[in-house]
């Protein structure tokens, strides 16, 4: 039996999966967490998802065995390493919104109509060019002690392997990655070279191999690794034109398609995948904690729901991504003397809903793509949430698709072990994962649409566009 571990480096916590090549079965799990700092930032120190990834690694009990590695990890996020390998400062991560400006000013100074079209993607500030223009203009010193710039997971795999390597489906989310290759003209402009950035390693293709002394065995294959939307579309297996909506801390709605997005209204973010095709993705800052958040603060069960009555509830309580209000807060709207805590809590799921649904049909357009034959319009509800009954609920009576929960979790490193696993077999890794039947569950049929309350939700929106901006 030959072993893979995949591994998901992710906001909050670092988790690992042993599993077998050939059933796919899970042999073992890991996790350890991270310290992410608050105040007015998103901040981690690289060094500490090291520590856990080896944690991690150990706690699966097969590292001993594994032939094959990979790591998905946390997309945009900005690690900046000096001359000897070291952070330089804690990594920014991708929900650091402070950037905003500076993404403004990017987009201004060469329009949107050119960035879609270079880069495939308006930059917000969640991109990690408009996060190293921050750090020149807020930390020149650090960006002076600059000797490489990497993304989460390409310094675990360096780490791994000392090799400084990446894929073109995390490189996408930059903003100077191309695919003709890095944006040399983009890069002189922020004060980059190309030497300063890890190579792009093609698809299938090892990054290199495991350095000796670490807890796993020297000399087994790493692969490239990828961003964590790619690998969770990995570890489905996903076909073109399947939608899948995730709901975790963040929110994403996203599909496989065969041609290269371009949305120069800057909603859909046009993503490489990790193999050979492309990954249109509208994210949302909040989700799931949001949620959570507002049932904390009425003294509700997440699941205590209610339907009916007026509420509407725009969850922005870290700013907005999609839509782009960096400097939102969260804003209820609608209250009535018969408002229940259940209905408003009802509302918070569909304010944190409806931004990604309302993006649903943008992300398969861009791409070019058509929904998948044979699916009946399915749509595939993956991460935390998506084991609530509240979530399904709500996904199912604002979209009026069906509804597939895939039986299986943990996803991103789900599909880090399928791009392990194709490097031992020389399969593509959504091919190994379609084997391994990582996206067969319950299917859901549809609810009507809730038309009225997805039309409450696009006037408050309009209506409250000054409040945002003040």
């Amino acid at each position: 039996m030959q072993v893979v571990i995949g591994i998901d480096s992710s906001t909050q916590s670092t988790k690992a999966l042993a599993v077998d090549v050939d059933s796919g079965a899970v042999l073992g799990r890991g996790r350890a967490g991270h310290t992410v700092s608050g105040g007015a930032g998103r901040e981690s120190d690289p060094r500490e998802w090291w520590r856990a990834l080896g944690e991690a690694v150990a706690g699966t009990g097969h590292a001993d065995r594994a032939a094959a590695v990979s790591v998905g990890g946390q997309q945009h996020g900005l690690v900046t390493l000096d001359r000897a390998g070291e952070p330089v400062r804690p990594a920014l991560l991708w929900n650091d919104v402070r950037s905003a400006p500076q993404a403004a000013a990017l987009v201004a100074e060469r329009g949107a109509e050119t960035w879609a079209r270079r880069a495939g993607s308006v930059p917000g500030a969640s991109f990690t060019a408009a996060k190293w223009q921050w750090l020149r203009e807020h930390e020149p010193e650090a960006a002076d002690r600059t000797a490489a710039v990497r993304l989460p997971h390409d310094y675990l795999t360096e780490r791994l392997t000392g090799v400084a390597a990446t894929d073109r489906g995390d490189a996408s989310g930059t903003g100077w990655w191309t695919p003709d290759g890095y944006d040399t003209e983009l890069l002189a402009r922020l004060g980059l070279t190309e030497s300063m950035l890890p190579r792009v390693v093609g698809a299938g293709q090892p990054a290199g191999s495991v350095l000796p002394g670490l807890p796993l065995p020297a000399g087994a294959l790493v692969a490239a690794g990828t961003g964590d939307n790619m690998a969770a579309a990995l570890g489905l297996g996903l076909r073109p034109g399947v939608p899948v909506l995730s709901l975790g801390t963040s929110g994403t709605v996203y599909a496989v398609t065969p041609g290269r997005p371009a949305d120069a209204g800057g909603t859909v973010c046009g993503f490489a995948d990790a193999l050979d095709a492309w990954l249109p993705l509208a994210c949302t800052l909040n989700c799931t904690l949001a949620v959570d958040r507002v049932a904390a603060l009425i003294g509700r069960d997440r699941e205590a729901v209610e339907p009916g009555g007026s509420a509407v509830v725009l969850p922005y309580f870290d700013g907005e991504r999609t839509p782009d209000l960096p400097y939102a807060s969260a804003l209820f709207h609608g209250l009535r003397h018969d408002t229940t805590p259940g209905q408003l809590l009802q509302a918070a799921y569909d304010g944190a809903a409806f931004s990604l649904l309302a993006a649903l049909d943008q992300v398969l357009a861009a791409g070019g793509a058509e929904t998948a034959e044979g699916t009946g319009g399915e749509l595939l509800l993956i991460g935390g949430g998506a084991r609530g009954r509240a979530w399904q609920q709500t996904v199912r009576r604002l979209s009026g698709r069906p509804v597939r929960i895939p039986a299986a979790e943990e996803l991103v490193a789900l599909g880090a072990a399928a791009q392990a696993a194709g490097l031992l077999t020389g399969e593509r890794a959504d091919e190994v994962a379609r084997r391994w039947g990582t996206a067969e569950g319950e299917l859901l049929e549809p609810l009507p649409r809730d038309t009225e309350a997805l039309e409450r939700m696009v006037d408050t929106l309009r209506r409250s566009g000054t409040l945002f901006e003040s």
